[in-house]
């Protein structure tokens, strides 16, 4: 029998989008000859994924799940909204989600796991693309836990419960009232979704992008072409109105427009029965980040009917 590298296998793997596993399967299968052991994927349909590989996949769904103290967030894509109302690709969303709840948000961990029909995760996808035919990637995970109190979610635009477009995680630490603090939590996941904040307070905000701000706002006032005493108190007045555009603690609360986050926090312990602290939120919105292909659709039917 011939041996079998790691490079083969990669290569064959690169060529097909097939699962490592049935790579090494198929040229064991035929004595190490690649273009047979292509052959042998086809006709399994488990290279279905090859000629998909190289396309866009920007839709999908992103998933959200909580249990008590921790949550988790995955976004699965394909290339369709379409595909997003498919139960096995629903399914498959879900049981990513459980498994980085349990597992942790290690994409790479993740695809190498095991999942119940004995495959792995990455495995499993594979075989969803040739069912389903479209191109697909498990792109990222996170999750969010506290001490004690509650981690909470909330969906919008959710296709089934737990599944849409734009999924949040909000860590609140109390040991309050958990039924109540989980009400305050899903407020404030709602904010979130709406307002898309970037850090949670002030220290966390990243420094090199509030010197980034800080240059343009600089510039911008130097413009105005006033003493450098008023220039300086007119940035230093723009970065805080930064800080309320991009950190949750100092937003002006979506829901009655008036009260700083860090605001609604500190008014929960009343409700709670104990202090609050509000210590992270995750944002997922689907697709964001992701180059999608603009299409010409007069130039593509043209080229269709031949002209």
């Amino acid at each position: 029998m011939a041996e079998i590298s790691a490079s083969l296998v990669k290569e064959l793997r690169e060529k097909t989008g097939a699962g490592m596993m049935d790579c090494k399967k198929a040229l064991a299968a035929n004595d190490a000859d690649i273009e047979a052991a292509i052959d042998w994927l086809r006709k399994k349909g488990l290279a279905a994924a090859a000629k998909k590989a190289g396309r866009v996949a920007a839709e999908g769904l992103v998933a959200v799940v909580s249990n008590g103290t921790v949550g988790a967030l995955v976004e699965v894509n394909a290339e369709t909204d379409f595909v997003a109302r498919n139960e096995q690709f629903q399914a498959f969303v879900k049981s990513v989600a459980t498994l980085a709840l349990a597992s942790g948000d290690d994409v790479a961990v993740l695809k190498g796991t095991k999942v119940p029909s004995g495959k792995t995760l990455e495995e499993e996808l594979t075989s969803l693309v040739a069912t389903v035919g479209e191109h697909m990637d498990f792109r990222r995970a996170k999750t969010l836990s506290v001490s004690q109190g509650v981690v909470a979610t909330y969906m919008h635009s959710a296709v089934t419960p737990g599944l849409g477009k734009i999924g949040i995680l909000v860590g609140l630490e109390s040991s309050g009232d958990v039924t109540k603090l989980a009400e305050v939590g899903k407020q404030i996941a709602m904010h979130v979704a709406a307002a898309n904040p970037q850090f949670l307070s002030v220290d966390s905000v990243d420094s090199a992008a509030l010197e980034r701000e800080r240059s343009v706002l600089s510039e911008q006032a130097a413009a105005s072409g006033k003493p450098p005493a008023v220039i300086e108190k007119m940035v230093e007045g723009r970065i805080r109105k930064y800080y309320e555009e991009v950190v949750l603690l100092e937003q002006l609360f979506v829901i009655d427009g008036e009260t700083k986050i860090s605001k609604v926090v500190e008014n929960a312990a009343k409700a709670v029965g104990a202090p609050v602290k509000l210590t992270g939120f995750v944002r997922f919105a689907l697709g964001e980040g992701i180059e999608k292909e603009q299409k010409d659709f007069a130039a593509e039917v043209a080229a269709q009917l031949g002209h």
